[in-house]
């Protein structure tokens, strides 16, 4: 299971997005048999269809609400096994100058919800439990101040991300693109 949530943290943290439908499902955001629409005019006339089609189907949703949703699934977390990975592929990408300081405090932050916290073994645990566990990593970012020198380009001069800094006026800020 630690194979399967590496890519998923590694698409986290380093903030992928896909540019098509194609790659977001090679990113795993998207599943196969997920339906996209290729045209922005048909969005809401196309997710009207899926979910009518879900209504003829006899869907029923499994929880009445979605806090007894949260409280009913269950969620395979590994705790401190991938914790133990994470951190150290966190360091690495520090100490390799892909990340700031500041980029692998907020990475350890991520890594301990992915992980399920500091579980000392693979359990399940209900959804409230991850989504408690999301609340107070975002609260106690909130609470922080984030460096200034805290940036969204890489620190190595190739610049793997591919991002470059627009130069403006001095009055302005630079902008990343």
């Amino acid at each position: 299971m630690f194979h399967a949530l590496k890519p998923v943290f590694e698409a986290i943290a380093m903030a992928k997005v896909g540019a098509s439908a194609e790659e977001c499902r090679d990113f795993g955001y998207l599943r196969r048999e997920d339906g996209i629409s290729m045209n922005r005019d048909r969005l809401v006339a196309d997710a009207k269809e899926a979910a009518l089609s879900l209504v003829r189907g006899g869907y029923k949703p499994l929880a009445a609400t979605w806090q007894e949703g949260a409280q009913t699934t269950q969620i395979k977390v590994l705790g401190e096994q991938f914790l133990a990975g994470a951190k150290l592929a966190i360091h690495m990408m520090l100490r390799g100058g892909y990340a700031s300081e500041y980029d692998a405090h907020v990475g350890r932050k991520l890594a301990n919800i992915l992980a399920g916290g500091a579980l000392t073994s693979p359990q399940l645990v209900n959804e409230q439990y991850v989504l408690d566990l999301e609340r107070e990593a975002f609260v106690s970012l909130c609470g922080e101040r984030k460096p200034r020198n805290a940036s969204l380009t890489p620190l190595k001069p190739e610049n793997p991300c591919g991002t470059r800094e627009i130069k403006l006026h001095k009055s302005h800020k630079n902008v990343l693109l």
